[in-house]
């Protein structure tokens, strides 16, 4: 059964269910899901595009010229996924696909004028998001929150060889 009261009131009783300790894969899963649905109603409702949009103009920002694959890496999306981003980004007129300078053969996204006015608006409502996250934390918290972010970010999980569940002969 869920506790209703704030998961987080209180640094010892961290734990939404109450367990000993935190489950972070868990944690990070449910705030995940949580901050890019939140996010995504924000800038759908205050620019009429999708989170992911605005987040690939801001990819697209620091890559200009680059290629859809590289764009589905920062993005971390599949070919299929970034081939419908893009096309819908190219029907609202935020993007332009042209010919790469490096590969004849390879097209090229650059944002359009639209698209940049959109980031311009885009910036100030990101910076709301980001005060309302940190809201709470002292600078020592979220130096700690940041750090364990980009230790996640850069893990790669091992197999536990202990608990292998490879048949015994």
């Amino acid at each position: 059964m869920r506790n209703n009261t704030d998961p987080l009131s209180s640094p010892v009783d961290a734990c939404p269910l109450g367990e000993r300790s935190p489950r972070l894969f868990n944690l990070l899963t449910l705030a995940r899901q949580n901050l890019f649905r939140s996010a995504d109603a924000v800038f759908t409702n205050e620019l009429g595009y999708s989170g992911t949009q605005i987040v690939a103009l801001f990819a697209l920002k620091g890559e200009e010229g680059c290629q859809l694959k590289d764009l589905g890496r920062a993005l971390q999306l599949k070919n299929s996924a970034v081939t419908g981003l893009v096309a819908r980004m190219e029907e609202n007129e935020l993007i332009e696909r042209g010919q790469s300078r490096h590969d004849a053969r390879a097209g090229s996204l650059r944002l359009s004028p639209k698209g940049r006015e959109v980031l311009a608006v885009a910036l100030p409502l990101l910076d709301s998001l980001n005060t309302q996250l940190k809201e709470g934390f002292s600078e020592e918290e979220l130096a700690i929150v940041a750090r364990f972010l980009i230790h996640a970010s850069r893990l790669r999980f091992v197999q536990d060889l202990h608990h292998s569940t490879t048949p015994q002969e």
